[in-house]
């Protein structure tokens, strides 16, 4: 499933193509979304929210989600019929294997910009305060919730927890504040390097825990399914400690 960096890389490619103001000739595609709508609509704008992809209008917006298998092409097709295709005068969009949504209306009514990791409105007091209101979750299934992090997924969180060297099935309720903000930045923090490191195609060489077998300090890892969703999760048991501090 593409995380919140490779959706910010997917707005700037398009971004490129100055396709902003510019209105849509033909929208095509398998989905049974009403197509029609968008047809002869000025593009306003091309924003994201952690793994959504938005395609602003007047007074609504196309909201892409790639889910786990999802993909697109500019100025391309694959063999198969895209879910959508969105075809302007210079340029065109096709998005295969995606979940489709309009949203009516003003889109910060929506969407806690505040929340989204890659967003410059992250706040990180305010992540702490919602991060409170989960004492009883496990940090791994918290890293994951795009209420709290917009954006993240598997790999920020596993790489996340290593680099602050906490067990993925640590309680939220666990955690001190200063751990709690520690946790926020360094959220942060990967996503931007994941995005750097993305861009520069250089992103497994970078990985210590994820998919690994053993950290960088050489210690076998764990690779579990963990937490209430019961995702992939991978730890070292030596660098990451599980943290109980109040062990009934």
């Amino acid at each position: 499933m593409p995380e919140g960096p490779s959706i910010v890389i997917l707005r700037e490619l398009i971004e490129d193509l100055h396709l902003e103001g510019s209105k849509l000739v033909d929208v095509v595609g398998t989905t049974e979304l009403d197509k029609e709508r968008m047809v002869n609509q000025k593009v306003i704008e091309f924003k994201t929210w952690g793994k959504h992809f938005l395609i602003c209008f007047e007074d609504f917006a196309l909201r892409i989600h790639l889910m786990m298998f999802g993909s697109y092409r500019i100025n391309e097709r694959k063999e198969s019929k895209p879910k959508i295709g969105l075809i302007f005068k210079t340029a065109e969009l096709n998005f295969y294997t995606c979940d489709l949504k309009y949203i009516e209306g003003n889109l910060d009514d929506t969407y806690d910009w505040t929340a989204d990791i890659m967003s410059e409105a992250y706040n990180i007091n305010h992540t702490v305060k919602s991060l409170k209101e989960h004492n009883n979750s496990f940090v791994c299934d918290v890293l994951l919730d795009q209420d709290v992090f917009a954006g993240s997924g598997n790999i920020i969180k596993n790489e996340v927890l290593y680099r602050i060297k906490v067990q993925p099935l640590t309680k939220i309720g666990d955690l001190s504040t200063a751990k709690l903000k520690s946790l926020t930045t360094a959220t942060q923090q990967y996503a931007f390097d994941f995005l750097k490191w993305k861009k520069e195609n250089t992103l497994k060489k970078h990985w210590e825990v994820y998919g690994k077998k053993t950290c960088p300090r050489h210690h076998t890892i764990i690779k579990k399914n963990l937490g209430k969703n019961k995702r992939v999760s991978f730890y070292c048991p030596e660098c990451q400690k599980l943290i109980e501090l109040h062990k009934k």
